[in-house]
């Protein structure tokens, strides 16, 4: 499929967006964590998805994040972050979540993008998220692809564009073929302060995917669990 080119290239790239974050129950989260316990995964799911949140919610244009979970941990964390909680409706996984949060910004505020960005990104600058979108904004649809490549850690629609989240294993090819387009430096050396993504790409799902966070910088919650 051709790339999903937005024919209003004037588009300003300080459009506000919503960006939504799905978290699993921590008891179900980071199975792939091996060498923690299971309580120790639970800690570092919550950190991370703490960290997420707080990197969101400082980005210049994001107008609101909101929180997809029914962990009654990561809804209190998240509202005293300034995120709005969603319950998980539909509860059919990532992409269904993130289909929900964007509804609901739809109808309240339909001027608004639409993004949706996976909870494990302990190492997410709020700069990033900045740059990443005023990117997208030029676009209909667009994502990031994930550190290793194959996958996908954010995912952006325009106004009146369809939000049509392909997250999950090989969403990288996916997202494409739905012709949304890659930001990579191409677009990113389209907008001021064009750099290195690498927070905003380096999701973790196992131990080595951690210590490669931890060689970026860890948010303060990830970092207060992870050995010095």
């Amino acid at each position: 499929m051709a790339p999903d080119l937005d024919p209003e290239a004037a588009r300003p790239t300080m459009l506000a967006w919503s960006l939504v974050i799905p978290v699993k129950v921590l008891a179900q989260a980071k199975s792939r964590l091996t060498g923690l316990g299971g309580q120790r995964r639970a800690e570092f799911a919550l950190a991370m998805a703490a960290d997420t949140v707080a990197a969101a919610v400082r980005a210049d244009t994001v107008a609101a994040v909101l929180v997809v979970s029914d962990d009654p941990e990561v809804r209190a964390i998240a509202a005293d972050l300034g995120a709005i909680v969603l319950a998980d409706t539909p509860a059919g996984g990532l992409n269904q979540a993130m289909a929900h949060g964007a509804a609901y910004s739809l109808d309240r505020w339909p001027e608004r993008g639409r993004a949706g960005l996976a909870g494990d990104l302990p190492a997410l600058r709020s700069h990033e998220l900045t740059v990443a979108l005023a990117a997208a904004a030029r676009l209909r649809t667009a994502f990031v692809p994930d550190a290793d490549g194959t996958g996908t850690t954010l995912y952006t629609a325009a106004p009146g564009a369809q939000f049509r989240p392909q997250f999950g294993p090989a969403s990288r090819d996916r997202h494409l073929a739905t012709g949304a387009v890659e930001l990579g430096a191409v677009e990113l050396a389209a907008v001021e302060l064009g750099e290195g993504l690498a927070g905003l790409r380096r999701d973790v799902d196992t131990i080595n995917d951690l210590r490669a966070a931890a060689k970026i910088g860890l948010g303060e919650r990830s970092s207060a669990l992870w050995p010095t």
